[in-house]
């Protein structure tokens, strides 16, 4: 008999099947490409392991012989990329003996720290500008317990009186500045390449603070590289230079990275005072990464671009109705700018393309049901022949 039914054997099992290839997140994962030891005890929730989704139907509608993916972030366990940043930044700050961490955040990284900080047991304090946060992300930090600070003013002062307090009070900031965070968001890269087999040939990303497009840059370089972990030298931005330090491999993906037209420095060239979006996410006019996100398009041979807030909505909707991805403003960026490059021939036919979209739709309900007006919302007597009819009449 192969196994007994004996209630000690049942339980020995149990336990087995409960461990087995079990996901424990990304530190863990990565663990020898990123600066852990083996004893650093992971801050995580899971994050990661996201969904690679081919898209079917829009290449077929634009009638474009091209392969684009998805990166679909949406559903990392607060629902955004800023979960993989975060896992490094906490599993630091409390590996460093930190009881406390701050951020200000248009909406994400507030709702990640006060997630990862709760899993820590320590506090998170969050600075978000008054009235200029989706509701979702809101409700996200105030339930995870973060002392939600609304400030008179934008991301941008924020983040000034973010670095301002970090010198006067016993906090650790978890915005992108903190190293670590770059760390964490590079493993998106080291999952496409697995996935893929190979780097893409563009990789499109929506641009805020420009942390992540220079976190991708670092990880498809170091994933690229394929180095043996006893040789193995992190990717790391040196501002003296203006260099990436690090292995320099051939078949790396032209980066492209997308700003909404109210909220974009870079095509202006110089910080934009009042940035204005409905894609909160990216409504940021100071990035705190300039310089490595001007890089990163110098090296990958890419470029910025922008679209309007119309170009961004109508996207969203897009990769909604026609692939069933529903995701928050900002993150459709990526996928409206990659599309309008394709049809003009920017991106090459026969280009295999991968767009990170960063954030789930449910993120937002307001905007997404504000553009709903169109949707068949039927009200009918509760009968088989209204149900009928209804079906009848709408295929």
């Amino acid at each position: 008999m192969l196994f007994s039914s004996s209630p000690s054997s049942t339980h020995n099992w149990n336990i087995i099947m409960s461990n087995a290839n079990r996901y424990t997140g990304l530190v863990d994962r990565y663990r020898d490409r990123l600066p852990v030891s083996a004893t650093t005890r992971a801050i995580s929730l899971g994050e990661g392991n996201t969904p690679l989704i081919k898209l079917e139907n829009i290449p077929r509608l634009i009638g474009k012989n091209v392969e684009i993916y998805v990166k679909y972030e949406g559903l990392n366990p607060t629902g955004s990329f800023k979960d993989r940043g975060m896992t490094m930044a906490v599993t630091k700050a409390v590996e460093e003996g930190s009881k406390a961490i701050i951020c200000a955040s248009t909406g994400n990284t507030s709702a990640a720290a006060a997630a990862y900080a709760a899993r820590a047991g320590i506090k998170a304090f969050v600075l978000i500008p008054e009235g200029k946060i989706a509701m979702g992300k809101m409700a996200q930090a105030m339930m995870y317990g973060a002392i939600t600070m609304q400030i008179r003013g934008n991301f941008d002062d924020g983040m000034r009186l973010v670095k301002e307090i970090a010198d006067k009070a016993p906090v650790t900031i978890v915005n992108s500045i903190n190293p670590y965070r770059l760390q964490g968001q590079k493993t998106i890269a080291y999952e496409i390449v697995d996935e893929l087999g190979r780097a893409p040939d563009y990789h499109c990303l929506p641009v805020g603070n420009a942390g992540n497009i220079t976190a991708h840059w670092m990880g498809y370089t170091e994933a690229v590289a394929n180095q043996p972990a006893d040789q193995f030298e992190q990717v790391i931005y040196d501002a003296e230079t203006d260099q990436f330090t690090g292995p320099k491999p051939e078949g790396l993906p032209t980066m492209v990275g997308y700003q909404a037209a109210g909220a974009a420095p870079f095509l202006r060239g110089a910080p934009v005072e009042n940035p204005e979006t409905v894609a909160t996410a990216i409504r940021i006019g100071n990035p705190q990464s300039w310089n490595h996100a001007k890089a990163v398009v110098r090296d990958s041979q890419g470029w910025f671009d922008e679209l309007t807030d119309a170009e961004i909505l109508e996207a969203q909707r897009l990769l909604s109705m026609y692939e069933g991805v529903f995701v928050e403003p900002a993150s459709a960026a990526s996928i409206g700018g990659a599309i309008r490059d394709i049809k003009a021939g920017k991106i090459a036919e026969g280009s295999v393309i991968v767009c990170t979209v960063t954030g789930n739709g449910l993120k937002d309900p307001d905007t997404a049901i504000k553009q709903c007006s169109d949707a068949v919302m039927l009200s009918i007597d509760a009968t088989l022949e209204q149900v009928r009819d209804s079906i009848l009449s709408n295929m």
